[in-house]
């Protein structure tokens, strides 16, 4: 899979454009705040994500102007395919292979991509919710039917979560929460069993990069840690059973405090380093090579899943890194797409552009 061209109009402070990258390797350079960031944010929003960013919608259209257009020709598939996606009013609309969508996420597992930013060190530094929107983004891509089945649940938990809230006021409403328990522990075993499979496939992938960018002086490991203490050697009958078991025992507990204490919604992914958690005693620099080695294991599952590389973008992370992780993470690339952000050129690259206040061109160097 790769880009063979994107283009924009009216997007944030990019002037409009259309850039034709290399298949290898492409260097973004400019100094700060010029809009390089922007470009690889521009690729992202192809995947159907939001953006990586957490930026609303109206703060990617130019300012002055009411609507911003990007295009994208890829190939994939074996054969060369298109999405453009409209921003306007606060929402976005795609239109996939010449066919509209009614929602981004129907684009979704079509362009495929990973997107490493400093933001994304919040992977590790910030709570669960971040690592499960870590699995659920992966999963998304691999399978867009998770996504279906992730909605399922949400509303599902929406519904009970309401229920709760309830009930207070109206005590005969307790004993319709079995119905809901049943189904939110039915729902939620789908979701665990695809995320215990996703990380048994991440973490050989994960642990053999972490191995690469530390020189081997360090080990990681990861795993997939379910509130009500199921295991991945489970099925979905036994998962559900267990969470069954667990939100009927905390019922009372749920009730006080109005809303769901144990499901999926509450799990958590643990990352640790020579034994010990990453987020309580990692330096900055092994949080962000953690990090770095769970996106770069997310493109390796990626392609395998799919049977093609996915497009890699990396914003900001190369200033970082010494000279031999920088040439360890070049080398395990060379088969992908590759999309850098950075204030200096790299040699490496078959593609250098540069960006100044917005407008793309060319490097001279």
């Amino acid at each position: 899979m790769f880009v063979k061209s994107i283009g924009f109009e009216n997007y944030r402070n990019l002037e409009n454009a259309v850039v034709y990258p290399e298949k290898g390797i492409n260097v973004i350079c400019g100094n700060n705040a010029q809009g390089k960031t922007n470009l690889i944010e521009c690729l992202w929003l192809f995947t159907g994500g939001r953006s990586f960013r957490g930026s609303k919608e109206s703060e990617m259209i130019t300012f002055g102007e009411k609507i911003s257009r990007i295009f994208l020709n890829f190939y994939s598939e074996e054969r060369e395919q298109t999405i453009e996606i409209d921003i306007a009013g606060g929402k976005r609309r795609a239109v996939l292979n010449d066919v509209p969508k009614s929602y981004m996420s129907q684009i979704v597992g079509n362009f495929c991509a990973v997107v490493f930013s400093p933001d994304h060190l919040t992977l590790i530094k910030n709570g669960p919710e971040e690592r499960r929107g870590f699995i659920n983004g992966a999963l998304c891509q691999i399978k867009p039917r998770y996504a279906a089945m992730l909605s399922k649940y949400k509303k599902i938990l929406n519904e009970r979560n309401a229920l709760l809230k309830d009930i207070p006021r109206h005590r005969e409403l307790e004993d319709t929460l079995e119905i809901w328990d049943e189904k939110l522990a039915e729902e939620g075993a789908l979701v665990a069993v695809e995320r215990f499979r996703y990380i048994e496939k991440l973490m050989p992938e994960a642990v053999a990069f972490y191995e690469g960018i530390s020189d081997g002086k360090e080990n990681l490991e990861i795993e997939y840690k379910m509130k009500c203490g199921c295991e991945p050697y489970m099925d979905r009958y036994e998962i559900a059973g267990m969470m069954l078991k667990a939100l009927r025992s905390h019922q009372n507990d749920d009730i006080y405090c109005g809303y769901t204490t144990y499901g999926v919604h509450r799990d958590d992914l643990s990352v640790k380093i020579n034994g010990k958690e990453a987020r309580s005693f990692g330096s900055q620099g092994q949080q962000r090579s953690a990090v770095l080695a769970l996106k770069l294991a997310e493109a390796a599952v990626l392609e395998k899943e799919k049977g093609e590389s996915p497009v890699i973008l990396l914003d900001d992370v190369l200033s970082e890194l010494d000279q031999s992780r920088k040439n360890f993470l070049l080398k395990k690339l060379d088969r992908n797409q590759v999309f850098i952000t950075c204030c200096e050129n790299i040699t490496e690259a078959e593609n250098i552009v540069r960006i100044t206040e917005g407008k793309i061109s060319k490097s001279e160097e």
